[in-house]
């Protein structure tokens, strides 16, 4: 088990690699922001392709509204800004402008989860997967570190429909390839293991490895899937996996309704069912402090998934 970081990177800049890899490559995509094109990692995209980026100000319902106007046109839009305010504050337009219409917008969360940090709960949101999964024809994708940000980025473009593509502002672990291929729909089995199955998204991969290190030492053998598309779900690569487990845990930086645990939960009910331990937030909101704090306090780390392993084997 040898996972390698290559230093840390914050996601959204993978989100802004990719774009500005994308604005060279493909005269469709263009951009819109809700002025936060810093905090977005847009710079080099608009300082290449000016005319290809719309700066909409702090109006998100209405830049929602001209990306399925420039879709519609036949271009390819990416909507960024903070998860927060491009999903709970326009729910309406990604419904009935975007979801609806199964309109081609890319709508590009960063600051997403409650690693954000310092700036608290109004700005932090650990409900925007369950808000984005329930609507009809969105594509959700949680990457788990700089390089996959970027591969994903580059792959919605191809990619006919609407997207919901989630990333934070910390830096993290980066550890996957650089020249991955990015397959929408399709987890990663970074470790092969017998006596538990644990589902990552997100941050909470490289927790997963580090909780999966410690597990290993301890005779524990542990089988770690990457679930960097949370809808849709590849339910096969799931259910393969308890069966050969028995139990599993489900570890991700979201509240537990509406989450990866919940769905994770109900197809394993419905076809295989097996003890299962959610690492999420049970129906709490944010708060202020530094990202590292926020994860310990609400139990989003590697000793939390250590226990919740530990747990969930004594439950088979």
């Amino acid at each position: 088990m040898k996972f390698e970081n290559n230093g840390n990177k914050d996601t959204r800049s993978g989100f802004g690699a990719g774009l500005t890899e994308l604005g060279r490559t493909n005269s469709k995509v263009c951009a819109l922001c809700a002025d936060l094109s810093g905090s977005l990692k847009m710079q080099d995209f608009i300082k290449e392709n000016p005319e290809r980026f719309y700066q909409c100000g702090i109006a998100e319902a209405n830049m929602v509204g001209v990306a399925s106007g420039l879709a519609i046109g036949g271009k390819i839009p990416f909507v960024g800004s903070f998860a927060n305010f491009v999903t709970a504050r326009v729910y309406d337009q990604l419904r009935q402008s975007v979801a609806y219409g199964k309109t081609n917008v890319k709508i590009c969360a960063s600051h997403a989860g409650i690693s954000l940090g310092e700036d608290g709960a109004t700005h932090q949101t650990m409900e925007d997967i369950g808000l984005m999964r329930m609507l009809p024809n969105f594509t959700v994708i949680n990457p788990c570190d700089y390089n996959q940000t970027k591969a994903a980025t580059i792959a919605i473009a191809e990619y006919d429909g609407p997207v919901y593509l989630r990333f934070g502002r910390p830096k993290v672990a980066n550890f996957t390839p650089v020249d991955q291929k990015f397959e929408i729909g399709k987890a990663l089995k970074l470790i092969e293991g017998d006596k538990v199955s644990i589902f990552a998204t997100g941050h909470l991969v490289w927790e997963a490895i580090e909780a999966c290190k410690t597990l290993e030492k301890k005779g524990i053998s542990c089988e770690l899937i990457d679930i960097h598309t949370i809808k849709p779900l590849d339910e096969k690569t799931v259910l393969e996996s308890v069966k050969k487990t028995k139990c599993a845990v489900v570890a991700e930086e979201h509240l537990i309704a509406g989450g990866l645990g919940e769905l994770i939960s109900g197809l394993v009910a419905r076809n295989h069912p097996v003890p299962i331990e959610f690492i999420s937030v049970n129906d709490r909101f944010g708060q202020s402090g530094t990202p590292v704090e926020l994860m310990k306090t609400y139990g989003l780390d590697a000793a939390h998934i250590i226990e919740a392993v530990k747990k969930v084997i004594k439950r088979k």
